[in-house]
């Protein structure tokens, strides 16, 4: 039998603490009309001191499950994408297993950055498309208020916290399906963001620490200038394709790093902005979980109905890069509360 994966749940989760442009003009020499000339960002969440990436991935698979109206125990699998797990190992898909009560699934970790959740999702798609797994929870869920130095102004205007999620069933003849992917990596852009130490190659020591080696590291321009490029190019490629041109989409989630990045893939697509899933504003850069919060967001606020043609596209450090094309599978009416 011929199994396709399709999106049959979607949640987010994001923290109460918010954190505004004008609290960042009292940390760091910043103001908040350059921060919404460059970024796009007006405030972004923040995750109280004592939780960490599990906890907000496990809140979010629990209003996924109330939502499909299932239990813990009937997931087979979880995905996690995230590069601030709570810890090295185990997992923070095995925590989230453990906290959830999923005790039939196994559950592994990606680290792809900000594209972790693509990567993720093509992974997942794959355990439903060979009948391996039934119900599948793909997650993208990242602190990075954990791993970001709120002295540096050029980076800790950026990033924010949250967690998004999906359950992956087959369609089983329903219209919503993960229709195709793409997926790429450059490893040479490590130099241009990364957080260099915390890993084998420089374990923590009090010279780490003092140089600041364990916080997220960007050159901006090199990094602004590679993503405007390939989110738009990877945006356009999968609709080709596929057979498909810009007026098809219903609605295209970008990954939410900047808007100037967003408006140049926008422009590339050539789709009217009431198409684009816009959030950056609210939450800024959540890494992983900047999709699914986005497109988690635009389906509760009634932009996508059973047959909508959904594009992602991501980029991230690696680099890395990619997009999927969704056909939208999830009826509100017929969704537990």
């Amino acid at each position: 039998m011929n199994h396709q994966a399709y999106i049959s749940a979607i949640s987010h989760w994001v923290p109460e603490k918010v954190l505004t442009n004008a609290d960042l003009e009292k940390m760091v020499d910043t103001n908040d009309e350059w921060i919404r000339s460059r970024t796009g960002i007006r405030e972004r969440r923040i995750l109280e001191d004592g939780k960490a990436s599990s906890d907000m991935g496990a809140e979010a698979v629990k209003l996924l499950l109330k939502q499909r109206g299932i239990g813990a125990e009937e997931i087979d699998a979880i995905v996690v994408a995230t590069v601030t797990p709570d810890m090295f190992f185990p997992s923070t898909a095995n925590l989230i297993q453990d906290k959830i009560g999923a005790k039939k699934a196994f559950s592994f970790d990606i680290a792809a950055a900000c594209s972790g959740f693509i990567y993720a999702l093509s992974v997942g798609s794959q355990f439903i498309n060979t009948g391996t797994c039934k119900k599948v929870v793909v997650v993208g869920t990242d602190k990075m208020s954990a791993i970001t130095n709120y002295r540096d102004r050029n980076t800790c205007v950026l990033f924010g916290d949250a967690a998004g999620a999906v359950l992956l069933e087959p369609n089983d003849g329903k219209e919503g399906a993960v229709v195709d992917f793409m997926l790429h990596s450059d490893g040479s852009g490590a130099d241009y963001l990364h957080m260099k130490a915390g890993g084998s190659l420089y374990p923590a020591t009090v010279e780490t620490v003092a140089n600041d080696w364990h916080y997220i590291f960007q050159d901006g321009r090199t990094v602004f200038k590679f993503a405007v490029q390939n989110m738009a190019d990877i945006s356009v490629r999968i609709l080709e394709k596929n057979g498909l041109e810009g007026k098809d989409i219903k609605l295209f989630v970008p990954h939410q790093a900047n808007l100037r990045i967003i408006d140049a893939a926008v422009k590339r697509l050539g789709i009217d902005y009431d198409k684009v899933a816009i959030n950056i504003d609210r939450y800024g850069n959540t890494t992983a979980a900047t999709i699914p919060l986005a497109m988690s967001e635009s389906f509760q606020a009634g932009k996508l109905e059973v047959g909508d043609y959904v594009v992602l596209a991501t980029f991230g450090a690696g680099f890395t890069w990619g997009s999927a094309l969704l056909k939208w599978g999830i009826d509100r009416e017929k969704i537990s509360e």
